[in-house]
C-alpha cells in the first residue's frame, strides 16, 4: 500500500487521504470535502513550478546553465615518460593477475581430474557428484576465458 502511495504521489504531486462520515477513508490526489488531510510522503515529488514568461534579457533563476563537453584536445596531456611509466605499472597488474588466474586454472583443472573427479564423502547421490562435475567445468571455462581476455589486454599495451 505504501508503495502505491508513494507511486501516486509522485505521479500527481499532492496526495489527500479523506474519511467520510462513516470513518471509511479514501486517499486522493484532489482535496474532496472538509475531512481531508494532505499526507507528507518523504521523497514524494510536488508539483512542479509553474511555468511564468521570463523578463525581456532575463534569464530565469530555474533554467539550467549548460556546458558543452570539453573539446578531444583540451584534455590534459600527459608527458611521454609519465605514459610509459602509467603503461609499464599496469602491464605489471596485468601480469600478476594473469599469473593468479594460470594457477587457479590449473588448480581447477587438477581437482576436475579430467572429468572424473574424486567424489566427496557428501556425494552419495549420482545427480550430486554429476551437478558438481558440470560446475567444475564451468568453472575452468571462465577461467580460460579470463585467462585469454588478460593476454589480449596485455598484448594492447603500448
Amino acid at each position: 500500500m505504501a508503495g502505491l502511495l508513494g507511486a501516486a504521489a509522485q505521479a500527481h504531486g499532492q496526495l489527500y487521504v479523506c474519511a467520510d462520515a462513516q470513518g471509511h477513508k479514501t486517499y486522493t490526489d484532489k482535496r474532496a470535502g472538509v475531512h481531508c488531510q494532505l499526507l507528507d510522503l518523504p521523497g514524494a515529488m510536488t508539483e512542479p513550478p509553474r511555468k511564468t514568461a521570463p523578463l525581456a534579457g532575463a534569464r530565469p533563476a530555474t533554467q539550467a546553465v549548460v556546458t558543452a563537453a570539453p573539446a578531444a584536445g583540451a584534455f590534459p596531456k600527459v608527458d611521454g615518460a609519465e605514459q610509459r611509466a602509467r603503461d609499464l605499472d599496469r602491464r605489471q597488474i596485468l601480469q600478476d593477475e594473469l599469473r593468479s588466474e594460470e594457477q587457479k586454472l590449473a588448480a581447477q583443472r587438477l581437482e576436475f581430474n579430467a572429468g572424473q573427479p574424486e567424489r566427496q564423502g557428501n556425494e552419495r547421490n549420482y545427480a550430486k557428484y554429476q551437478e558438481r562435475v558440470a560446475q567444475l567445468k564451468d568453472n575452468i571455462g571462465r577461467t580460460q576465458q579470463n585467462v585469454e581476455a588478460l593476454k589480449r589486454e596485455i598484448a594492447n599495451i603500448r
